[in-house]
């Protein structure tokens, strides 16, 4: 699974409001889903490859091109809160119940499709997501990281799958600097980051199981990051019985009493 949370300027804007007005600072986070998303868009189809996008409600808001364009060429579009709120940060059940439902109704309005999957805006569900997410029809929440295999989680008797991620394989921790909003790690090389997917995504294969990729279009969208992706794209597929699948399509296959242990069986497409 190749997921890219199109996170814009929302991630700025919830940290500090005042920063908007500051057109430099801003303009780091537009990048994404005005130049990133196309060059990215473009890569995938090129080696017709299915992935997720995971948008906050306020840059689907701003950008409802970039939506319609990841909805337009197959891609799922998923739920990735509204001004990217942590939920862990919210005040209350209903605070976040509104902010969800609020976001749900702005992606299904461009899409003409109900929203199945969600993501916690920087990994940080509170003690009532995972209901309210069941509550609501969810398929699957992406967000947790007690395990490395998608499986089923009990919730209000509905089944809804985990579909865990990790820092390791996602691109902030490797290529974010942004000194407005406190990211001051190193820059690493892509070359980094492609090691350390490669390395992940080759025990991954060898156990027949799922490999999640986060990244962000504002930072991935950039030249040498996607010449690292494209590099990976070209890794995985020279393995066989390998299938790029939308993080929707992933859930479905996951048995509603699925264990952690549990293989996905290998599909050649």
């Amino acid at each position: 699974m190749f997921t890219f949370d199109m996170d814009g300027v929302s991630g700025m804007l919830r940290r500090d409001p005042n920063i908007a007005n500051r057109p430099s600072v801003l303009s780091q986070g537009e990048f994404g889903p005005t130049v990133g998303t196309p060059r990215i868009l473009d890569l995938l189809e090129s080696y017709g490859i299915p992935a997720t996008f995971f948008i906050p409600g306020y840059v689907a808001e701003h950008h409802p091109g970039a939506v319609h364009s990841v909805h337009g060429r197959g891609h799922e579009v998923a739920h990735h809160g509204y001004l990217h709120e942590p939920p862990a940060s919210l005040g209350s059940r209903e605070e976040e119940a509104s902010i969800l439902d609020r976001a749900s109704k702005i992606l299904a309005r461009i899409t003409k499709q109900p929203v199945l999957g969600y993501r916690s805006p920087s990994w940080d569900i509170s003690e009532w997501t995972l209901d309210l997410l069941a509550e609501r029809g969810f398929a699957y929440d992406s967000s947790l990281m007690d395990n490395d295999v998608p499986h089923s989680i009990a919730r209000r008797g509905t089944k809804l799958v985990e579909l865990p991620v990790h820092w390791s394989l996602d691109d902030a921790p490797y290529y974010s600097f942004n000194p407005a909003v406190g990211r001051v790690g190193p820059l690493l090389s892509p070359q980094i980051a492609l090691d350390t997917w490669i390395w992940e995504f080759d025990r991954v294969y060898a156990s027949g199981t799922a490999f999640m990729l986060t990244m962000h279009p504002y930072l991935s969208g950039h030249h040498s990051r996607l010449e690292a992706l494209e590099r990976l794209i070209k890794h995985i597929r020279s393995h066989p019985n390998v299938e790029f699948m939308r993080c929707i399509d992933v859930a479905r296959l996951i048995p509603g009493r699925a264990t952690r242990g549990t293989k996905l069986r290998a599909r050649t497409k």
